[in-house]
């Protein structure tokens, strides 16, 4: 398995070529961006050649989307990416009902469109909201990728089941859909208060032995990124995450 990273665990811990080399010595052979990082792409690019690393895929605002779809394809093919994902939405712009969420996944894929014509993957990442019932009784996530039926799926899986929601039953249901998983464990509770209760993956509860075999039986998934929302350690986090994940065998 190539493992991939997402940039962002190392937002506070610059600079990003510092972090991009102690990747590569980690054993990493890919990175994930995130908007912070696309300010000068061909500089992006050669910073990713200088390091041996490659920018398999990246989050972008749904408003770049929306608006400006050619820099967000330009910025893609600048620096090599394969898939795009459209990774939130603020609190105060969700919708309240079923309806409101096929609406927004109709969005979004409207929005990928232009992406999808450019030859790249393009989807949703969730978080935990997506997995909250709604009054009806049915899920975001549901409605979303009911709205876009042409949308792929990068699943959190830690985040679904901070949602509340069995991952493994998520992957059954559109494992069709899910063409890249983020790899991130949460803590004990009452332990890496600090961090936001999330932990080095292999040091937390998430089964990931079992929802790899999962991923691997259920999706077409390539793409594997290790993410930690608020690391008070980075190189630490990369380290013991990589292999942790190494360590479990034929995944």
């Amino acid at each position: 398995m190539r493992l991939s990273y997402q940039l962002y665990s190392s937002r506070e811990f610059p600079p990003l070529s510092d972090t991009l080399a102690m990747l590569k010595r980690v054993g990493y052979a890919e990175v994930e961006g995130f908007g912070g990082l696309y300010v000068d792409p061909p500089g992006l690019k050669s910073a990713l050649d200088g390091a041996g690393l490659v920018m398999t895929s990246g989050h972008f605002g749904l408003d770049m989307l929306e608006d400006e779809p050619e820099r967000a394809i330009g910025i893609a093919q600048t620096v090599g990416m394969k898939a795009v994902f459209c990774p939130h939405i603020a609190a105060d712009l969700r919708p309240s009902d079923a309806a409101g969420w096929h609406a927004f996944g109709a969005r979004l894929q409207k929005a990928g469109e232009p992406i999808r014509a450019a030859g790249l993957i393009y989807g949703w990442h969730n978080h935990n909201f997506e997995f909250a019932a709604l009054p009806d009784g049915t899920f975001p996530m549901d409605a979303i990728l009911a709205g876009g039926p042409d949308l792929a799926w990068q699943a959190d899986i830690a985040w679904i089941v901070r949602g509340g929601a069995d991952p493994l039953e998520w992957i059954d249901r559109y494992g069709d859909r899910i063409a890249a998983i983020h790899i991130k464990d949460i803590a004990p509770a009452g332990e890496c208060v600090d961090e936001d209760g999330w932990a080095d993956v292999g040091q937390g509860t998430m089964p990931w032995p079992a929802i790899f075999r999962r991923v691997k039986e259920k999706t077409p998934a390539k793409l594997f990124v290790m993410e930690h929302d608020k690391p008070n350690d980075d190189v630490r986090f990369a380290t013991r995450s990589f292999e942790a994940v190494n360590s479990f065998g034929d995944n």
